[in-house]
């Protein structure tokens, strides 16, 4: 154990090590994990490895401080990294079938200097993204049709928009998925390549050569395309070139770090694109964010009781940015009775745990959506500046409900937590 002061340091070349490594990474695999954590202290501390699974961090396992610097050291080998260089944070790729043969599971590597000389590193695990298809995304069936009813547009553009590991590239997929045809060229620009498509031509940028998302694109605009997907709208020039291309008759698909559908039109009007253009482009905004799904082994349902029910009905109507957009109490209960209610019932869900979720009541994940479709009032209030409160209230006199609202509903379905709807979205 760690308590012996004579104790020899551990060799990143150690057999065992490399073994401990390996097989932590198949574990993690094994149990669809996103993220592995390596988090190193000072002195006789021990090393702790944390899984995160579902969107919550776990401690996987702890070992001696002795181990330190050979995990750290066996990482950055693993992906051709500087070993010597401990005082600035790298990142790499690790092709683990070098190292397990017959894996084609890909990681991401970040090492991040931290306090006494020391390193971190997290591992992203690459390959658990699989193309899903569209209609199994969960999204309402107002949302899903709205979404179709767009990527189905010859030219124009559509943005999804959410918090880092919100399940955006999995969806922009889904959606690329559905119009992704012999009779179209579709070309992707992505950091990584997380999910490879048959008929896609795929692009891996590399800002740290100055191949960027930017460039990657206007390539594109010279290669005939019909769609192109550009992963993220890091900066001015990247939004400016995806507007000119949705203005050119492309259709053009990417994703954006904002909170809201609302707030996305007027993050990339506060970026300095013109309002007549991007009016003119804007097609779609999805936003959304993975929640954590309710234990299918051990829920429980039962009528839900009156006052479980007016929670769920000043929660929903307080969403609504202007009141004289929302319906009465009674419609909304009618409507959910109708669509979401079990023999005229709205019933009320819990999970208490059981071995199956490790006592928590929640296992796998579920989707939360809020979609804004592009009317002529939506395009004028764009080109006019209208503020973000000002879009929300009209998308929602228009029918889009919010993040919050879509959450509320899959409370209601039993999918998930009311706990985890508060948790992940504002109102």
């Amino acid at each position: 154990d760690g308590d012996r002061g004579d104790e020899p340091t551990i060799e990143q070349s150690d057999n065992s090590l490399v073994r401990l490594i390996n097989q932590m990474i198949l574990e993690a695999q094994s149990q669809g994990v996103s993220d592995i954590h390596v988090e190193c202290a000072p002195g006789r501390e021990k090393v702790h490895i944390r899984f995160r699974k579902d969107g919550q961090l776990r401690l996987y396992l702890e070992l001696p401080h002795t181990y330190r610097a050979a995990v750290i050291a066996r990482l950055k080998i693993m992906c051709d990294l500087d070993i010597s260089e401990r005082r600035k944070p790298q990142d790499g790729k690790i092709s683990f079938g070098k190292f397990h043969p017959g894996s084609r599971l890909e990681l991401r590597l970040a090492t991040i200097p931290t306090y006494g000389g020391l390193e971190d590193a997290v591992l992203r695990l690459l390959t658990s993204a699989k193309l899903v298809p569209l209609d199994k995304l969960g999204l309402s069936p107002a949302n899903l049709e709205g979404l179709k009813s767009a990527i189905a547009r010859p030219y124009g553009m559509v943005l999804c928009v959410g918090p880092t590991g919100s399940g955006k590239t999995t969806t922009l997929h889904s959606a690329l998925g559905m119009i992704n045809k012999p009779d179209r060229k579709i070309w992707t620009a992505e950091d990584p390549i997380e999910i490879t498509q048959a008929g896609l031509r795929q692009v891996q940028v590399n800002p740290k050569i100055d191949w960027t998302f930017a460039k990657a694109l206007r390539a594109f605009l010279r290669a005939d395309p019909d769609v192109v997907m550009v992963g993220e709208i890091r900066d001015e020039e990247t939004a400016q070139v995806a507007i000119e291309a949705s203005l050119t008759g492309h259709l053009v698909l990417s994703t954006l770090h904002t909170n809201s559908a609302a707030e996305t039109v007027t993050r990339l009007l506060d970026m300095g694109m013109d309002p007549f253009n991007f009016g003119d482009s804007l097609l779609a905004v999805l936003a959304q964010r993975l929640l954590r799904r309710l234990c299918p082994k051990c829920v429980t349902k039962r009528e839900a009781t009156d006052a479980e029910v007016d929670e769920w009905l000043d929660d929903y109507l307080h969403s609504f940015a202007d009141p004289d957009v929302a319906p009465t109490r009674d419609a909304l209960r009618a409507d959910w009775v109708q669509r979401l209610g079990d023999d005229g019932r709205l019933l009320h869900h819990h999970a208490p745990g059981c071995p199956a979720c490790d006592g928590s009541g929640l296992k796998g994940r579920a989707a939360i959506h809020e979609l804004l479709l592009v009317s002529r009032d939506l395009r004028r209030l764009i080109q006019t500046g209208g503020r973000a409160e000002q879009i929300l209230a009209q998308a929602q006199r228009e029918g889009m409900r919010t993040l919050r609202q879509d959450g509320i509903e899959k409370v209601i379905a039993g999918m998930t937590a009311i706990e985890e709807v508060r948790a992940s979205s504002n109102v």
